[in-house]
Formats: C-alpha cells, structure tokens, sequence
C-alpha cells in the first residue's frame, strides 16, 4: 500500500494547480479577446479598403460620365460591390472641374467605413497647326479687280488672276498645279507657270515643269519635281466632336417665326447647339462666346457687334461652327457685315475661329460658305469644303477653305501660320484627371 502525502502537500497541489489553471484561464482570455480584436480590426481594415475602392469607381465613373455629358454634376448611394458610392462634381473654370466621391461599406459587425478622394478633371486640348497663313483646297485661288495678297500663298488648286499681286511665295501643288496671272514678289512652285491669255510675273525664282508667258527675275528651276499636297488641318470628324460638346451644353430652340436665334445686346454663349439661323446686329453689345457654338443654319453679323472669347479660356480656343447636315449645299453660310470687331481673350494664341460646314463648292455650285468683308485681326476662317469670298480691306489671322476667290479691293493680310493653336476637344476621352490634385481626405 502507497502512502498517502500529507493533506497539507496535497492543499500546496491544488494550490499550485489552480494557480496554472487561473494563468491558462487569464492567458486563453487575452489570446481569445486578442483573436477578437485582430478579426474586427481585419474587418475594419477590408472595409476601409473596400470603401477606397468605391471612392475610386466613383472617380472613374464621374469621368466616364463627363465624357458622354458636360453637364453631368454627380450622383448618391449607387450601389457597387460591398457599398455604395457618391459622387459631386463643382465647375473650378470653363476647362477644369473639382470631383468628390464617396465611398460607404456599412456592416454591423463595424462603423460604416468611410473613403473620400478629390481630384480635379480638365479637358485634353488638341493642337492643330495652321502652317500656312492662307491656305486652299483643291479649288484653288481666284483674284480679281484690284485684290491683293500680303504674304504666302499655298493651294492645293490653281492659283489665277488678272495682273494681281501676291507679296510673298506662291505654290500650287501636285502634278495640276497651275499659276499664272499673278505677280508675285518671292518665288512661284508649280508645274505650269503661266498661261498664254495672261502674263505672269515672278520676282523671286521659278520651280516649275512647263513655263509659258512668264517673265523670272530670279532664277529659273525647269523639271523641279512637283510639290507635294497638303491636307487641310481641321478634319470633320474634329468638327463633329466639337458640334457634340457644343449640343451636350443645352440646345437653343427659342428662334423666330424667320427661323432666327437674334443676339441684341451683350451676352455670353456655350457650349450651346442653336437649331436655328444666328443673327449678331448689335453695335454696342458684346457676345462673349465662352464655350463651342453649332449652329444649325447659318451665322450673320450686321451693325458692327464684337465678338470675343472669354478670358477664362487663356490661351484655349473653341470655335463657332455653321452646320446644317440636312442642307449641306445651301445652309451652314456664315456672312461677316462690315465693322464686325473679333477679339481673342487677351492671352496669346486666343482667336475667334469661325468655321462653315457648306460643302457647295466642293460639290461644283457657287454658293459662297464664307464672305468676309471687314474684319479685325483676332479671326480665324475656315470653310474646308466650300467657297471663301474676301472683299473689301480684311485683316485675318488664317484663311483655310477648299476654295478662296479675292475680289473688289481686297487686300489680305495675315499671320505667317498658327502653329500651335489649342482648342478644346470635347467629348469622347476628353476629360482626364489633372496630375497633382489626387487627395485621400484622412
């Protein structure tokens, strides 16, 4: 028979086991209550990040959205994944926005975990460069009556005239190229110089193939391989992007029982579609155009109105476009009226740009897209398919248009070339985040 411990060694046992028991007991609840908080803080953490994620969807959709409509201002609790976003967007300029997106994962396991980013979106600006100051399609030049050219002449066209004088090099390109009746005091590149019905004269030196009544001062280039062409530098389907940011503006349809939208006073404009005719005729008034205009029928100026862009732009141009596409050979004209006064925003490289859509040139009628009597130096012209008509005193940046006919006194002077003209680009990847403004409000 084992002997028994006494009862005190046996108390000091239980003792001593209880104790073990209590440190166990103590350590398993630290470790449980451990174990608890690093799985409710794992929760928090996944929500928090969860929440980010959502702000950062809604960032993205707000500029998804500003790229189908401009006037798109945000949106509250859409629901995505584990949450919901909210978005706000604030106008900071004409050319730059401030968005706000929130994003929510709520659980009852957790406070509702909360992300907000600010970042600004602007607007992508296109460059398009005008390289030459006055520039003609395919139809070519026409100078008449006592008209004049100051500076460089390019077309793709013949360039004819009457004894006209053209200050500056003249070149007709590709294997039709044609000048003659013109004196010009630089050179002339063209295949055919000349023509017998008219004399041609040429200060500077000849480039040409075939040579015919023509007196060179300079010297002559025979067989100097043809110029190359060059396309006009505002596509349609640019002009189409601007006509979509201009309609995403809000449309027009407030015109008159003549089919006339009339500006009388001052005002400021766009982005706007006008779905009718546009008459400017004040003379005291100022239309400050501060964002693209499309006009569904044609533009007229009367009484000498000033048409500016708006400071804001800087050095961001946007046009005003004359496009019916239901009538693309007798609507879409734009008429300039003596004394109309064109200015820019006051930055550098800010314009006026004025663009006719009429394509009856291009398609062999004689309507005129584009009749430019006196205008101040702040204007651009572009008619890329149809007839420009420059009469009278006019003073331009660039002319551009598939056909350019000088007549009466007419003396064009111009910029030597746009080269980094800035517009807007509208919709359709447009707005993009601005580098630098991303913030995570803590």
């Amino acid at each position: 028979m084992t002997p028994r411990a006494p009862l005190r060694a046996r108390g000091q046992i239980l003792i001593l086991a209880l104790v073990f028991l209590a440190i166990f007991l103590s350590v398993a609840i630290s470790l449980v209550g451990y174990l608890t908080d690093y799985a409710r803080s794992e929760r928090v953490s996944i929500a928090s990040a969860q929440a980010l994620a959502l702000a950062e969807a809604g960032l993205d959709e707000a500029a998804y959205q500003l790229n189908q409509n401009v006037s798109y201002a945000g949106e509250s609790g859409t629901a995505l994944g584990a949450g919901t976003f909210s978005v706000t967007v604030a106008s900071v300029d004409s050319s730059t926005k401030r968005v706000t997106a929130t994003g929510f994962v709520p659980s009852s396991q957790h406070p509702t975990a909360i992300k907000t980013i600010t970042a600004e979106v602007g607007l992508n600006a296109s460059s398009i460069s005008f390289h030459y100051g006055i520039q003609a399609g395919n139809g070519g030049f026409s100078l008449s009556n006592s008209s004049q050219i100051i500076g460089n002449v390019f077309s793709g066209g013949p360039v004819v005239g009457s004894g006209n004088v053209i200050y500056g090099d003249v070149v007709s390109s590709g294997t039709n190229g044609l000048v003659y009746g013109v004196h010009a005091t630089s050179s002339v590149y063209a295949h055919t110089i000349g023509s017998a019905s008219a004399a041609t004269t040429v200060d500077g030196n000849a480039y040409y193939v075939n040579k015919t009544n023509a007196t060179v001062a300079g010297t002559l280039y025979t067989n100097s391989p043809d110029q190359g062409t060059a396309a006009l530098p505002i596509s349609d389907a640019q002009i189409s992007q601007w006509e979509s940011y201009a309609e995403a503006g809000g449309t027009i349809s407030s015109c008159d029982f003549s089919g006339n939208y009339t500006i009388s006073s001052s005002m400021s404009l766009g982005p706007k579609k006008i779905a009718c005719n546009l008459v400017i005729k004040s003379s005291s008034g100022v239309l400050t155009v501060t964002g693209p205009l499309w006009v569904t029928g044609n533009i007229t100026t009367q009484t000498g109105p000033t048409i500016k862009m708006d400071s804001a732009l800087g050095s961001t141009n946007v046009a005003i476009i004359a496009d019916k596409p239901t009538n693309t050979t007798g609507s879409g004209v734009i008429t300039v009226g003596q004394s109309t006064v064109f200015q820019g925003s006051g930055a550098q490289g800010s314009f006026v740009f004025l663009i006719s859509q009429n394509n009856s040139a291009e398609a062999g009628g004689a309507v005129v897209a584009l009749s430019l009597n006196q205008g101040a130096s702040a204007l651009v012209a572009y008619a890329s398919h149809g007839l420009a008509s420059l009469s009278q005193s006019v003073n331009v940046k660039e002319v551009t248009a598939y056909k350019i006919a000088l007549t009466q006194s007419a003396s064009v002077t111009y910029d030597t070339g746009l080269p980094n003209t800035i517009f807007q680009s509208g919709p359709g990847g447009s707005w993009d985040f601005v580098p630098g403004t991303y913030a995570i409000a803590r």
